[in-house]
Formats: C-alpha cells, structure tokens, sequence
C-alpha cells in the first residue's frame, strides 16, 4: 500500500514564502507532481517533477516563483513557493505516479494514482 504523507503550508503574507513537503512510500522513482484547489474550483495542476528528479514542469502562472525538487534518498518531493500571491491561495496536494511516461505530459489529475491529504495555503493581501 502506498501512502503519500504531506506537511508543511499554512497562513503567510503576500510576497511571503512557504515550502510544502511530500514523502511516499514504497517504491522510488514515481512522477510526482502538485495540484491545487481554490473554494468553488477545480483542482489544478501546480508542478510536476519526473522520477529522477532531471525534468520539471510548472503551469504557466508559478513560473519563475515556485521550484518543485525531490530528495529519492528520501522518497520526498518540494514544493518551494516564493512571491505568494492571494490568487495562490488553495488547497494543495501532492500525488504520485509509476508507469507513464514523463514525455506524454503528466499535467492531468487522472494520471496520478496515489494521492496525498492535502494542506492549506492561504496568503493574505
């Protein structure tokens, strides 16, 4: 049984960072990537970083502010978010993936089999 375990967010201001942490267990070298989800939405991909940890993926508006990392010695993935915004403001979740490929695109929720409890981000303005 795998289980994804997540820690870290909470209350920060804008401008303001926050570092969020995931660690499966099991098997290494999964996909793991990052999803949010605001009040009313749907939930969203954040990140992605493949299962060596060479390639990464970020949605179009964390660029150049969030950094996804992975520790395998650790099982453990990042997510570093610099410059929060309110709009950042949302549940996150962290999930994992094995047996796709990491060149089709893992930006889909559906792709990713094991998923974390989630935590909440809330930046203040």
């Amino acid at each position: 049984q795998v289980q994804v375990v997540q820690s870290g967010g909470g209350l920060v201001q804008a401008g303001g960072s926050l570092r969020l942490s995931c660690a499966a267990s099991g098997r290494t070298g999964y996909h793991m990537a990052w999803f949010r989800q605001a009040p009313g939405k749907e939930r969203d991909f954040v990140a992605a970083i493949s299962g060596s940890g060479v390639s990464t993926d970020y949605t179009d508006s964390v660029k150049g502010r969030f950094t996804v990392s992975r520790d395998n010695a650790k099982n453990t993935v990042y997510l570093q978010m610099n410059s929060l915004k309110p709009e950042d403001t949302a549940v996150y979740y962290c999930a994992a993936t094995y047996g796709y490929s990491w060149w089709q695109g893992l930006r889909l929720s559906d792709y990713y089999t094991y998923w974390g409890q989630g935590t909440q981000v809330t930046v203040s303005s």
